[in-house]
């Protein structure tokens, strides 16, 4: 009754099965590993953040270009407060809000980006604080500068004048007319009684949505070998009734073809 399994055509399905079965549990086991890489790295940069909280500061310049070994570290800059922007659209401790971003004027002539705090509510000048004078010496941890449409960083066009809805280098060169260091900072201590922003884990180390695509993926890939082994039982059933039927003569013969043809 199994003879069949012999021809060709069974051949070639259980090489396919055969060959596809450990490729899906590789795959599924190589985009399980991904998700699990996602998941140490926000580990990771969730403990670096915590305990940059309690290293000493370090000279700005000694720190750049921020990158996960970087990102979070707390910062030391002097220099003069120059244009203030609002950031809307910021969420903290689950209320709406916007950031207060002021450019400070460095010594090299670059202009770094600070965070000097969050205020509630809507984005108005009014609120906010106006930013102390003359030379000053900031505090915070360094930040990769956003970018948008991405971690919830809004992408959102139109905004106010004095407005920005990215905190990035390509976003503020055409706000302010200076250079402006690719980085920004967000103070430890929120200045004038706003409340002080938490420094972000690096950029691409949380469970952001491509881990839990490799999540989805692993299901897929896994689900997929389940998948051909039904359907190599599917087949296979469908056979051996067949072979079956076939032994107990219910499977009619085909009956030849024939033609009628008229000889005039």
């Amino acid at each position: 009754m199994y003879r069949f399994l012999l021809t060709p055509r069974w051949w070639g399905i259980n090489v396919f099965v055969l060959l596809s079965i450990p490729f899906c549990i590789f795959m599924g086991s190589w985009q399980l590993s991904r998700f699990e890489d996602r998941v140490q790295d926000h580990r990771t940069a969730t403990e670096q953040v915590s305990e940059a909280r309690h290293e000493a500061p370090r000279p700005l310049k000694d720190m750049l270009p921020v990158d996960k070994a970087t990102s979070g570290k707390l910062v030391t800059a002097s220099g003069r407060y120059g244009k203030q922007l609002l950031v809307p659209g910021r969420e903290l401790d689950g209320k709406q809000g916007f950031y207060v971003l002021t450019l400070l004027r460095t010594a090299s002539g670059e202009a770094l980006p600070v965070v000097r705090g969050w205020l509630p509510g809507a984005a108005a000048t009014a609120k906010v604080p106006a930013p102390p004078s003359g030379e000053v010496t900031i505090t915070g941890a360094l930040q990769a500068s956003e970018t948008p449409g991405d971690n919830g960083v809004s992408a959102q066009g139109g905004l106010p004048a004095g407005q920005t809805a990215a905190i990035s280098a390509a976003s503020l060169v055409n706000l302010v007319p200076y250079d402006v260091y690719d980085a920004w900072v967000t103070l430890s201590k929120g200045d004038a009684g706003m409340k002080a922003v938490p420094a972000a884990a690096p950029p691409d180390s949380g469970l952001d949505l491509k881990a839990f695509q490799n999540l989805g993926y692993t299901a897929e890939w896994f689900a997929f070998v389940g998948f051909v082994i039904f359907m190599w039982f599917r087949l296979l059933r469908r056979e051996v009734e067949f072979a079956r039927d076939a032994e107990l003569g219910l499977v009619a013969d085909e009956e030849p073809v024939t033609a009628d043809v008229a000889v005039k």
